[in-house]
């Protein structure tokens, strides 16, 4: 069976899009509320614990991505008895992996007071709300999660993200009545944990009703069971690196620096994190079809797709780049106060982090479709070591700048070299590579310039936060697509770009160009 690769893509990343924005934006409604009625050492903790439970889904050892990739080729050809064994597997390891991160997340207990420097709050119970979070993160491996690498696999996300939607909505209302009536942070957090058992028991049905087809029975043959137990054990190092490079921050910022310091630095990330958060459904969208296409389609049909899809990347995270340039701090003086505000190289930092790590998750994506897991599987595990290590020692000379300098440091200098060159030597022909690195280091010059000349002029606008914003958006969004569409017009890559968003939008985006 062939997938209807761009079909399945556009209403993944349209659902998935539509859900993220309601994601970010209520939120970001109930931290305001959080900070102004509890106090900041309350986010500071609940981004702690985040961090916490990322570090213990190490157990997941990526169980899930390989179980998936294992679905792309029995799916291409019909095989329901393999889809049905591979599930009955997953259901298995599922239950296995959420026991093992109940009994390690048990055993971090001991620790907790240690990575909070400062600022707990003290009307609270640290370790009831470490462990009401924990059964939040083990219930999610317990209740029907093998059911979604069925949708997955089948490029269906659009239907988690319809019940997450509506789970979610019960679950904010929930939780903004809890912290502005009862200002209770006990019953936020169950609010959380029951939302999860409710989302994953209504995905699971969802799921057997789109693929009745699909149950969890038979068995693999052992040769085939060791073929997915090898992908898996290299995938751990990748999940390590990830979860290290997402979690370090956190958590070395709190132990350092305390839960205020933390609170401080995740208001900036937020909006860097909830837009990274949005290009990734695009990622997601399309990590099963480019599994598919690497599958059926030459090498050259391949590459013309990365590099494609790296021109849109980088059009796209250049603009945002210029947003955060311009928009961040007088956002932050809007919502937050001057307070609680960085100083503007910080965000210079921070917008350093946001596009190298876009261009590192694009080479990801196809890292991640190809199941190049074994061959790059030393990679993630010495980029994130070298950040942790530089975390620590930067962290102390210079603050919160050491922590967001050594994340960039190992992914310019150690992390995306190697998957080039990984990419380069597996995915594609080494000779594709002098032509991919002219063109990503092309689009990162005119980058730079464009984003330095916008940020240039409208950075001397200055008055209310709320005008700030509004003249600087306009300008930057008219100069920065404007001179990307001059100087890429007649590139192949451009109108290849146009194509595909046309072929998303049916056909309504020339229309609207020839209007």
């Amino acid at each position: 069976m062939k997938i209807e690769r761009t079909k399945n893509a556009t209403r993944n990343i349209f659902f998935g899009v539509v859900l993220k924005i309601y994601q970010l934006l209520i939120p970001f409604v109930m931290r305001t509320l959080m900070i102004y009625l509890l106090g900041p050492g309350y986010a500071g903790l609940n981004g702690l614990f985040t961090s916490i439970l990322q570090v213990l889904n190490l157990a997941e050892l990526g169980v899930g991505s390989a179980m998936v990739f294992s679905m792309y080729k029995p799916i291409a050809e019909d095989d329901e008895d393999t889809i049905c064994a591979l599930m009955s597997l997953y259901r298995t390891y599922y239950r296995v992996i959420g026991l093992i991160i109940a009994v390690a997340g048990c055993t971090v207990i001991p620790f907790l007071p240690k990575l909070i420097k400062a600022d707990l709050p003290s009307d609270i119970n640290l370790y009831v709300l470490y462990l009401m979070n924990l059964a939040a993160t083990v219930l999610t491996y317990w209740l029907f999660a093998y059911r979604n690498s069925v949708l997955t696999a089948h490029q269906r996300n659009d239907v988690a993200n319809r019940v997450v939607m509506v789970t979610d909505t019960i679950k904010y209302i929930v939780q903004i009545i809890v912290l502005t009536v009862f200002r209770d942070y006990y019953l936020y957090v169950l609010a959380i944990l029951f939302s999860q058992i409710i989302a994953n028991i209504i995905t699971a049905h969802f799921s057997k009703k789109l693929y009745p087809q699909y149950n969890p029975k038979g068995k693999l043959p052992k040769e085939e069971i060791k073929v997915i137990n090898k992908r898996i054990t290299d995938l751990f190092t990748s999940k390590l690196g990830s979860v290290i490079v997402g979690s370090a921050d956190a958590i070395v910022i709190s132990a350092f620096l305390g839960l205020t310091s933390l609170t401080t630095y995740q208001n900036y990330f937020y909006p860097i994190n909830s837009v990274m958060g949005v290009i990734t459904i695009v990622y997601t969208a399309c990590t099963a079809g480019i599994g598919n296409s690497i599958i059926m389609e030459t090498q050259e049909k391949n590459f013309n797709d990365l590099k494609k899809l790296t021109f849109i990347i980088c059009w796209i995270s250049g603009f945002c780049a210029a947003c955060f340039l311009l928009l961040m701090q007088p956002f932050m003086k809007l919502w937050m106060g001057e307070k609680l505000m960085l100083n503007y190289m910080m965000v210079i930092c921070l917008v350093a982090y946001f596009f190298i790590q876009e261009i590192n998750s694009l080479l990801n994506l196809y890292k991640d479709a190809a199941g190049m897991w074994h061959e790059d599987r030393f990679r993630p595990l010495v980029t994130a070591l070298s950040n942790l290590v530089m975390n620590l020692v930067m962290v102390q000379w210079w603050g919160l700048y050491g922590v967001i300098l050594s994340t960039v440091i190992s992914m310019l200098l150690i992390g995306m070299p190697w998957i080039l060159h990984n990419l380069f030597t597996v995915l594609f022909e080494r000779r594709f590579l002098a032509q991919y690195l002219k063109s990503l280091f092309s689009y990162t010059v005119v980058v730079i310039i464009i984003d330095s000349i916008v940020a240039f002029i409208c950075l001397k606008i200055t008055g209310n936060p709320l005008f700030e914003m509004i003249v600087r958006l306009v300008i930057c969004t008219v100069l920065v697509n404007s001179t990307f569409i001059v100087i890429y017009h007649k590139t192949d890559e451009f109108n290849e770009a146009i194509n595909l968003f046309d072929k998303m939008t049916k056909g309504k985006l020339k229309r609207i160009i020839k209007k």
